[in-house]
């Protein structure tokens, strides 16, 4: 079933007359810029990042007294990266309620990575805007925080460019190197590819919205191709 407004507010536990009382902040949430109107949801999008990040630091914060502040860090990428914004967009439904343009709809708009997390981010910042510190917070807790317990089960938060350093150096006595391979996409929508070489040996390639997201795809492939690249070396 497609999901709906109501239906999503009901979801996360929102009252529904929050939406009819703020039925254009909620639409602009879930505009995305490709369609040309005058409003979108990228300035949203900034404020649900900095709530976002907040509201990660402090649970972290207070929620492992004793961890040092490197892990902390890791944990956090890990919580608020593309990908894990992504999943949460997909179990909210949330590529249904996108206004997409023609163009960006027939791309696939709704499946991307980069546009659901950006439209998870949006939601964060039009619930503050509506309801709330306590009540943006809850849904960042409720359906964010909640991955993190899978996160450290599958050693998401290990910083893939440092476990590939470590590996590189400690076995063949090499540090990586990185290359952009190639840019596409409007400027505020860039996708960057980006191999990953050992010496002269390509090891992988992965893809992003900055130079940096591409980098860290790029070493996390390499990580899983390692027998494949480890020929190659001898």
């Amino acid at each position: 079933m497609k999901q709906t407004l109501d239906t999503l507010f009901r979801q996360i536990k929102i009252d529904t007359n929050v939406l009819k009382q703020n039925s254009a902040v909620f639409e602009e949430a879930f505009t995305h810029r490709s369609l040309g109107k005058a409003f979108h949801n990228e300035r949203l999008e900034f404020l649900g990042d900095a709530v976002l990040e907040l509201v990660t630091t402090e649970f972290l914060f207070h929620s492992f007294p004793n961890c040092p502040e490197g892990d902390m860090t890791n944990y956090r990428s890990a919580l608020v990266k593309r990908e894990n914004l992504a999943l949460v967009a997909r179990k909210l439904k949330l590529g249904d309620l996108l206004f997409l343009s023609k163009g960006e709809e027939a791309s696939g708009g709704r499946e991307k990575d980069y546009l659901l997390a950006n439209v998870v981010e949006a939601l964060i910042g039009a619930l503050y805007i509506t309801v709330g510190f306590k009540e943006s917070a809850r849904f960042v807790t409720e359906w964010i925080l909640i991955e993190l317990e899978a996160i450290i089960k599958n050693n998401s938060h290990i910083d893939a460019k440092s476990a590939l350093q470590e590996l590189t150096q400690g076995e063949h006595g090499v540090t990586p190197h990185y290359q952009t391979m190639s840019e596409s996409g409007l400027d505020h929508e860039k996708t960057f590819e980006v191999a990953v070489f050992l010496g002269e040996v390509k090891l992988a390639v992965g893809s992003g919205n900055s130079k940096k997201e591409g980098q860290v795809e790029a070493a996390a492939k390499a990580l899983e191709k390692k027998e494949d690249w480890t020929k190659k070396l001898k």
